[in-house]
């Protein structure tokens, strides 16, 4: 399986804030961001983005210059941090992080999933994702990905706005 993950351009957000599953606007650099991003990808078949504006911007772009099909993937979303959402990391009380810190996988004390749970939807999504696809995402799917095929870093994988990472 060759299967290439794009993370999202950068988005109209403050620097810090939590995010996840918060549908966000794209910044002012999305044009320029996404030529790189087109210059960049290598040829696929076919491309798949999560359904969130952030990423299918960018798919739609992707698309007008090759003319693949496109397809809004439900589990290819971002993780859901329930109340964190919109919060900024430095305001969600230290004993929640620590919290989280010390049940990585489980943790769901904030309302949403859990990274076990974002894990199990990533893995649905890379089962049913055909070989030679463009998977437009968010960097918890990429980290999730990176961990289920034990390449890169796994869970510590970083991967800029706009960045790649090919399985295979």
């Amino acid at each position: 399986m060759a299967v290439t993950l794009v993370r999202h351009t950068t988005p109209d957000v403050p620097t810090g804030t939590c995010y996840g599953r918060t549908d966000l606007g794209l910044a002012a650099s999305f044009a320029s961001e996404a030529a790189r991003v087109a210059a960049a990808v290598p040829r696929v078949d076919m491309i798949l983005t999560s359904p969130l504006t952030r990423c299918r911007q960018l798919a739609l772009h992707l698309q007008s210059q090759s003319a693949l099909e496109m397809c809004p993937i439900e589990d290819w979303i971002e993780m859901d941090f329930g109340t964190w959402e919109g919060m900024l990391w430095a305001d969600i009380p230290r004993d929640r992080l620590d919290a989280w810190a010390e049940n990585f996988m489980h943790y769901s004390g904030h309302g949403g999933e859990s990274v076990a749970m974002l894990e199990t939807r990533v893995k649905r999504a890379l089962d049913v994702t055909p070989d030679n696809a463009l998977v437009v995402t968010h960097s918890g799917c990429i980290r999730a990905a990176c961990a289920i095929y034990r390449l890169h870093d796994g869970w510590d994988t970083e991967t800029e706005f706009g960045g790649m990472v090919t399985l295979s």
